[in-house]
């Protein structure tokens, strides 16, 4: 069994390029797959390996500056989720595109598993997904407002054109890990919206301690790993991926015209060219043949 660790943490990174190779230098050593994006702002990402090697992984992530007081995400997988180790440099380590939101400044209030149920079952309450419509679209909290967004990119402007709707309301927001959901409170409050509040460690932590009998949550968490989603109890749940556009599918989407192995499916099958198609066919004849498609597809 291999351990999944889900981590990210806000710090200042002076120079996140230092820090890259010895961060992946430690990772393949020890044998561990995904992940991690370095930029200014801190670190994020998900990682698999054994439980040595995450080990390994972390201790070195909380040497790093600012970076003691990491808090990180496991869950389990039966087969190695990820391909490869990857760290990367960028501009973001979530990318919402709003240089003054700076979620070391301030964040909304934090609410545990065990409180939000009660949190978001309040009448003067909203509670919005700050997820990407195709997460949301195999599952969210019961009664939860979707923003149909198609990157995290496209909430502030959401927001601005729907503040209106919310008008004297305490805001709860909730995201896969936590992390778009530091910078989505720290943006609301600099609009002006006093009481924000979110999910502490996000759907995981929320699907991992609340029982099922007890749960407000509908349907299964999209993960961005081979797993595609996990359910109650963090169990790898029945959604598999299209990897033309790398969207969750399930086992009925699969049975629709639009849909052929690693070319397409029913929500891409309009959004690409022939040739795309085409390239499509040729890496999933390679991995099919367990080749190495030479074409990162990232």
């Amino acid at each position: 069994m291999l351990t999944v660790a889900a981590l990210y943490h806000f710090t200042r990174f002076p120079d996140p390029q230092a820090l890259k190779a010895p961060l992946a230098r430690i990772a393949c050593t020890n044998g561990v797959r995904g992940t991690l994006l370095l930029a200014r702002e801190g670190i994020n990402g998900t990682i698999a390996g054994t439980r040595a090697g995450i080990d390994a992984v972390l201790d070195h992530i909380r040497a790093l500056p600012g970076c003691a007081t990491l808090e990180w995400k496991e869950s389990t997988a039966t087969e190695m989720p990820f391909g490869r180790m990857k760290v990367r440099l960028k501009r973001e380590i979530v990318t919402m595109g709003q240089p003054d939101v700076d979620p070391t400044a301030s964040v909304g209030n934090y609410v545990t598993a065990s409180e939000w149920n009660a949190l978001i079952s309040a009448p003067d309450v909203a509670v919005i997904d700050t997820r990407n419509d195709y997460e949301v679209r195999i599952g969210t909290f019961e009664g939860a407002v979707d923003p149909q967004t198609k990157s995290f990119r496209d909430f502030p402007a959401w927001w601005r054109e729907n503040a209106h709707r919310f008008h004297n309301k305490r805001i709860a927001m909730f995201c896969t890990g936590g992390i778009r959901c530091e910078k989505s409170t720290n943006f609301l409050l600099s609009e002006g919206v006093d009481q924000v509040f979110h999910l502490k460690g996000g759907i995981l932590k929320y699907l991992e301690e609340v029982p099922q009998d007890d749960s407000l949550w509908q349907g299964e968490c999209f993960v961005f790993d081979k797993r595609v989603s996990l359910g109650h109890g963090l169990k790898q749940g029945e959604y598999d991926l299209c990897h033309a556009c790398r969207r969750p599918i399930s086992a009925a989407d699969k049975l629709r015209p639009e849909f052929e192995e690693g070319a397409s499916c029913h929500q891409c099958h309009g959004e690409y060219t022939d040739a795309d198609r085409a390239r499509f066919r040729e890496r999933q004849r390679q991995a099919d043949r367990g080749e190495c498609y030479t074409q990162d597809a990232d």
